[in-house]
């Protein structure tokens, strides 16, 4: 027993001495053009998540809503969209809307957003965000574009945004049929509170389920988000959210998370006022900031030379492929456009 004990102690210390946290990405973004640049005349594009199928394509699923909603309209009318290219950068052609929401009495009734799309083992699963107007059955689709051009001083707005739960709809084809659960996923609890959303999900080194969530920070008075994570065992939960937060010093939000077997370390990209950012853990519980912690600074270089300033950039993806990081993801708002942007990693 007593040298059982050491085996397992020198494991893991073992296992902590190899896994080191080498990744850099800050030195690697390329330089980008129009072909990374994927816009949708009338429609606003968003967050986009990238998986390569099994006819060799890959496939971005993304949120777009359409123009007329305005920008607001993303808690009411956005829908997940889907995507192909032959190469992981872009250039992307719209293929077929996947989700949108669900209609009255169902908890995802109103919008399909923030998709993060994943395979494990033979099935697909696409996790997304929605939200419900409660016990309201009533509503038009007027009123909804009310609240959605009126925006976050909408009295409704402060039904919609704590409504906000986190799904998963899961398929055996990467061209569905999407097959949704009846309850959402996971509801706020420990480091976070009112709502979950944004999820980020990897399967660990231990073979569990890593999920990151965003809710608010539980005591605070000011409008500070926090980064939980939750650990199961299957890929469509149930999740049991960790009392100790990824994030909880800074207001963050959007991440998206890895494993990466050959440092065998966890990593996560983000977004923070003024920056996009790393973290990493050596086990997905204990998280810090990563050595190539600021990525990049909110602006683009183009390949004519010149820097594209977004008024938004958001919602970094990173797509691995054959264990290597290729492609930085994000979405940018530049004035009344906003795109999904692919750029390759050198």
């Amino acid at each position: 027993m007593k040298q059982s004990i050491l085996t397992i102690l020198f494991l893991a210390f073992f296992t902590q001495l190899v896994a080191q946290d080498k990744l850099t990405i800050s030195d690697r973004i390329s330089e980008i053009d129009e072909t990374n640049i994927f816009k949708t005349e009338g429609f606003y594009n968003w967050g986009g998540s990238i998986i390569q199928g099994e006819d060799g394509k890959y496939h971005l699923f993304y949120s777009r809503w359409p123009k007329e909603s305005k920008f607001t309209g993303w808690l009411l009318f956005s829908e997940i969209a889907h995507a192909t290219s032959d190469s992981p950068s872009g250039p992307w052609e719209y293929l077929e809307t996947v989700l949108e929401g669900r209609g009255k009495g169902h908890w995802d009734a109103i919008t399909a957003h923030n998709p993060k799309i994943k395979k494990f083992e033979d099935k697909y699963y696409l996790y997304y965000i929605s939200t419900n107007l409660g016990d309201n059955q009533g509503y038009t689709t007027d009123e909804l574009m009310e609240i959605a051009q009126t925006g976050y001083s909408h009295d409704n707005w402060k039904i919609l945004r704590p409504n906000q739960r986190t799904g998963i709809a899961v398929s055996e084809s990467i061209n569905g049929p999407w097959e949704r659960k009846d309850n959402p996923l996971i509801e706020p609890s420990g480091p976070i509170t009112t709502l979950t959303v944004n999820p980020a999900i990897t399967k660990g080194r231990d073979g569990k389920y890593y999920l990151i969530i965003k809710g608010d920070k539980p005591n605070e008075t000011r409008f500070i988000r926090n980064q939980a994570m939750a650990i199961g065992d299957q890929p469509d939960g149930p999740f049991e959210i960790l009392p100790k937060a990824v994030i909880d010093d800074l207001d963050t939000e959007d991440m998206s998370l890895w494993y990466d077997e050959d440092l065998d370390y966890y990593y996560a990209v983000f977004h923070a006022h003024g920056f996009i950012g790393m973290m990493s853990s050596p086990d997905g519980i204990n998280w810090g900031k990563a050595s190539d912690y600021v990525l990049t600074p909110k602006e683009l270089k183009m390949k004519n030379g010149s820097i594209l300033k977004p008024d938004r950039l958001e919602r970094p993806f990173v797509f691995h492929e054959n264990g290597k990081v290729t492609v930085l993801g994000l979405a940018g708002k530049i004035e009344d456009e906003s795109v999904v942007i692919t750029i390759p990693l050198k």
